[in-house]
């Protein structure tokens, strides 16, 4: 897959593509299900598949205080785009200028001029354009004098609800994990670069691993048992994850997530983890000081083993 941050780095021999058009965040299935259908009319078409996101997500760049928390960052939706096949993902900034174009330039300068776009997968209630002014009838107008096809997306529901992000987000805040693999194909999970902490956990004899998530919000909160993946090598490992802002540690300046991994001696600093969550043990809470935390930290291990031990065989890792 290759990436394309902005206009500029379309390819100058750039001759077409079947375009979708979304946030596409957590890659749930029924974005899986939309790609799918983007995969098949490009093969039609004889064209590559092409993801258009936006940086940030609009509803970041209008209300970043009231914005939901992103069930992935950048780097983890390019990985979710990659596996899934996608040929290419054009990263447009979304800044005043992108705000403030016009719907018929976004067609013409961007869907058109810059992607030669043969077929456009959109959702019927697809908004785009100065005061989100376009819509899907304004496409499928200009599909018929460009030359171009336009398909809505049907909606994908599972048990008779629909799929969405904003589902997914409801079904992690009231701890229902296993709903949301169910809804995202795969455990939620977050990755990042293990970096050098305070080394507190090594006081508490509980030594973690510093992933760096880089988000400001993050969609669930506690203490979990946890499948830690190192990516460089794809071995897995049970463990114990923290995600929030340690509230017995004073001056954490941004939400974090740190895992200890059960049984295991080595470093990892540098190394990027995968951190799947499997199960939740509890909420995040303020201890009195660090020896009730360091108890609270041992019976979070004790009760991650147990979870794991009661994993079926063919469930165990």
């Amino acid at each position: 897959m290759r990436l394309l941050r902005g206009l500029h780095n379309i390819p100058e021999d750039f001759s077409g593509c079947a375009v979708t058009i979304g946030n596409f965040d957590g890659l749930h299935l029924g974005h899986q299900g939309i790609l799918r259908a983007l995969k098949a009319v490009a093969q039609q078409h004889s064209v590559p598949t092409l993801v258009m996101l936006f940086e940030p997500q609009p509803k970041e760049f209008f209300a970043p205080q009231v914005a939901p928390a992103r069930l992935a960052n950048l780097r983890e939706k390019l990985q979710d785009l990659a596996a899934q096949g996608v040929d290419y993902v054009l990263c447009l900034p979304f800044n005043q200028t992108l705000r403030s174009m016009p719907a018929d330039a976004f067609i013409r300068d961007i869907l058109i001029s810059a992607l030669g776009v043969k077929h456009l997968i959109v959702g019927d209630d697809f908004r785009f354009g100065c005061d989100r002014s376009g819509d899907y009838q304004a496409l499928a107008l200009a599909g018929k004098e460009h030359g171009f096809c336009v398909q809505d997306t049907s909606t994908f529901e599972v048990d008779g609800e629909r799929v969405s992000s904003t589902r997914i987000r409801s079904e992690l805040a009231a701890n229902n994990l296993a709903r949301v693999a169910h809804l995202l194909g795969h455990p939620y999970r977050m990755s990042g670069r293990v970096a050098f902490g305070r080394q507190l956990g090594r006081m508490l004899d509980t030594p973690t691993a510093n992933v760096m998530v880089r988000r400001s919000k993050l969609p669930l909160t506690g203490v979990f048992a946890v499948c830690a993946i190192d990516e460089a090598c794809g071995k897995k490992y049970q463990g114990v994850a923290n995600c929030g802002v340690k509230p017995t540690i004073s001056g954490e300046p941004e939400p974090s997530l740190e895992v200890h991994l059960l049984d295991f001696q080595g470093d990892l600093y540098h190394r990027h983890l995968t951190v799947e969550f499997l199960h939740k043990i509890r909420e995040e809470q303020k201890f009195s000081g660090l020896d009730e935390l360091k108890q609270a930290i041992a019976a979070d291990k004790t009760a991650a083993r147990h979870y794991f031990a009661a994993l079926p065989d063919s469930s165990r890792f």
